[in-house]
């Protein structure tokens, strides 16, 4: 998802907890995650959006079905977290380079208490990674690589780390980046495989929700939670709801946090 330069803020109309109106900035503001890190683990909040009929993309792409208020709400909620975790699927399709790009944002987070550019964590089980990547090519970049291989990646100007898991173990590699490097919270960004590997783990603290108004369509498509089954449904408990020109950006406290 690119970021949204020169474009003025969106004005969000608060439907829950009570009306109002703000942008995505200020309904932010007051989120501190890291304060509220479970033991042994970061706070982890998914962050994704989705059509009203359930599909989290669109011929592998989020940008078809995300909108200027999408991705506002979705680089605010960047400055509020100390790493953005990501599987290699979507880093590859989604071509993430920098993750705070704006010297403003960089400044929110600092202001916050946090570092001016979050950890990129990622994903790879089998470390299929090309280094040409933009985020890997980003001497502004600090980036921990969660994998099963003992390859490593050569050519990037980004600084990688690696976090060598045989098998990768979600709740382990957690407990690793708060203990070795400090990460209170996490906000997860998908793919829907990593999501549903986190949910089945019952890592997941909340989750935030844009949901558009487009219908996309599409045999087998994915939906934000895909691949693995929970044993049961898992509930989640409404904490805000906003809306803007017919989309609803939600907020979950999922069952059990």
């Amino acid at each position: 998802m690119t970021a949204a330069r020169n474009e003025p803020p969106v004005t969000l109309r608060r439907l829950l907890p009570e009306p109002g109106f703000l942008t995505a900035d200020e309904a932010v503001r007051a989120l501190r995650f890291w304060e509220m890190a479970p033991d042994g683990r970061p706070f982890v909040a998914v962050n994704m959006v989705a059509t009203v009929d359930g599909r989290a993309t669109v011929a592998g792409r989020t940008a078809p079905i995300s909108s200027v208020a999408d991705r506002q709400m979705f680089h605010a909620l960047r400055t509020r977290v100390d790493a953005v975790m990501v599987g290699a699927g979507t880093l590859r399709i989604e071509r993430y380079g920098r993750l705070v790009r704006d010297r403003r944002r960089r400044e929110q987070r600092v202001a916050a208490g946090l570092a001016a550019d979050p950890i990129a964590i990622v994903v790879t089980g089998r470390l299929d990674l090309s280094a040409d990547l933009p985020l890997l090519q980003d001497r502004d970049s600090h980036v921990v690589i969660v994998t099963a291989s003992d390859a490593t990646l050569s050519g990037c100007a980004a600084r990688i780390e690696y976090l060598r898991l045989e098998p990768v173990d979600l709740g382990v590699a957690l407990g690793r980046v708060r203990k070795e490097r400090g990460v209170r919270s996490i906000l997860c960004e998908g793919g829907p495989h990593l999501n549903a590997s986190l949910m089945v783990d019952g890592l997941i603290d909340e989750l935030f929700l844009t949901t558009v108004p487009k219908i996309a369509g599409g045999a087998g498509a994915l939906t934000i939670i895909s691949g693995a089954p929970v044993a049961e449904p898992i509930g989640a408990r409404l904490t805000w709801l906003l809306e803007a020109e017919d989309e609803l950006f939600a907020r979950y406290a999922v069952d059990g946090h």
